[in-house]
């Protein structure tokens, strides 16, 4: 921070004491971010002293957005989503601060790496130059050049190994400064230009805090607490060393900023390369990173797709359990078991029904019965179904009697089951138990093994 206010400083100086200047600063930008900029450097040395709380960070960045918006820095307009119209007072306050403080703290959060935050500063930095310089942004375009020197000098001994930190209040003060120069840049032109630059141009740090919020919220986790899953730890992971880390890190801060660049021509096809190529690149290396969290979100949306399926193998279980509650007697239960399971993702089932004498029965109490067996035509099940994953289900009726065991049996190289097993855990239990409970009381014969399978098999043909 001192190596840039040192040469702003000289530079502003020397300006002005130059006979023949060919620019005429006006300072009162520099009034307005320069004075929370260091209000930001010192909650920074606190964090760094004291471990200041979210509440308390989060707070002092939100004062200090709201010195920008009273200074004029403030976000009044999205062109990108809607068009000329202007916002209130009120939700460019709002907004500007949410700025301030998602790219101060995201450039915070990657500073994970010696040389990571620093190095992808020096890129947004340098964007941020450009385009105040072609912009005719005098002073902005001294300061981004400041604020570039200072980075590439700290950098030097900042990269791996290292020897100085950035800390909290390092990362912290570049982040708010970017994220003021952008704002003040805003203001100067005030179409797409103005959003969708910083917007790529702070690619990878915007990026690794979404992943971070999304990733706590799908897993339940608190979204302040630190964990070993961001990008640079998961590229560790992958057998990467620690420079190698660093310098594809680098190569990606690059990327987002060449075509951040592009978008100071925003044509219409301009616009949709780049935001081609930004999802396209996104998409393929969140997968590579292989978050557990977007993996079952994915899962998720598959079975949003599949939903379809699902409603009819659900619909079979249900109206097998509504027709078992009318069962007369074996093969009846053994017709609607059969029908059932044909339209679902089931490969077999059997069931062992056990009679009994009255009254409240343990399970293995009671005479066994030959086991009632069913495998999907087509299916490649061997006997014993020793290829496939099962689940067992007691059969206990309403009574609390024990009939028996239901097992369904599934290959486990199938896709994704597209049943609720709660269906099957639930009523169709308790309806088929109270079926066989039926049946037996009843004293009506039970068909031999082979003999049921032989109509189920029939039946299914």
């Amino acid at each position: 921070m001192f190596s840039f206010l040192f040469a702003t400083a000289m530079a502003l100086v020397v300006d002005k004491f130059r006979i023949h200047s060919a620019t005429s600063f006006s300072l009162a930008p520099l009034a307005t971010i320069l004075p929370p900029a260091i209000l930001i450097f010192l909650l920074g040395i606190y964090d760094d002293r004291r471990d200041a709380s979210p509440l308390l960070k989060f707070s002092v960045q939100a004062i200090a957005g709201a010195m920008l918006f009273a200074g004029g820095l403030r976000i009044f307009a999205l062109p990108v989503l809607f068009g000329t119209h202007r916002f209130s007072s009120v939700t460019g306050l709002v907004l500007t601060i949410v700025w301030v403080i998602a790219i101060t703290n995201a450039f915070n959060l990657i500073d994970g790496l010696d040389g990571l935050a620093a190095g992808s500063a020096l890129f947004s930095t340098l964007v941020v130059f450009v385009v105040a310089l072609l912009g005719n942004m005098s002073l902005i375009s001294l300061v981004a050049l400041a604020l570039a020197g200072a980075i590439v000098g700290f950098l030097r001994y900042n990269f791996n190994p290292a020897t100085i930190f950035l800390g909290d209040c390092g990362s912290l003060f570049i982040g708010f400064m970017l994220s003021a120069l952008a704002l003040y840049g805003s203001q100067k032109t005030p179409t797409i230009v103005a959003v969708a630059i910083p917007m790529v141009s702070f690619g990878l740090p915007i990026l690794e805090t979404s992943l971070s919020v999304m990733r706590r919220l799908i897993s339940g986790r608190p979204v302040f607490t630190a964990d070993r899953e961001h990008i640079h730890h998961k590229l560790l992971q992958r057998g990467m060393s620690h420079r190698q880390v660093v310098i594809v890190l680098y190569g990606v801060s690059a990327m987002f900023a060449l075509l951040s660049l592009f978008l100071l021509w925003p044509t219409g096809s301009t616009l949709g390369l780049v935001l081609a190529v930004l999802g396209t690149g996104i998409w393929i290396g969140v997968q590579h990173l292989g978050y557990l969290e977007f993996g079952e979100l994915r899962r998720v949306a598959q079975r949003t797709v599949t939903q379809r399926q699902v409603f009819v193998n659900n619909l079979a279980i249900r109206r097998a359990a509504e027709e078992l509650k009318t069962s007369a007697d074996f093969d009846d239960i053994g017709r609607i078991l059969g029908a059932a399971f044909e339209e679902n993702d089931f490969d077999g089932f059997e069931l062992r029904a056990e009679s009994h004498s009255g009254g409240e029965l343990a399970v293995g109490q009671g005479a066994a019965y030959p086991p009632l067996r069913w495998r999907k035509p087509g299916s490649h099940i061997v006997p014993g179904f020793r290829n496939t994953w099962s689940l067992h289900l007691e059969l206990v009726s309403t009574g609390n009697h024990y009939c028996g065991t239901l097992i369904v049996f599934r290959r486990y190289v199938n896709p994704d089951l597209q049943t609720d097993i709660s269906l099957l855990t639930s009523v169709f239990a308790a309806n088929l138990a109270d079926a066989l409970h039926r049946v037996i009381r009843s004293k009506q014969d039970i068909p031999i093994a082979s003999e049921v399978s032989a109509f189920l098999q029939a039946r299914a043909g």
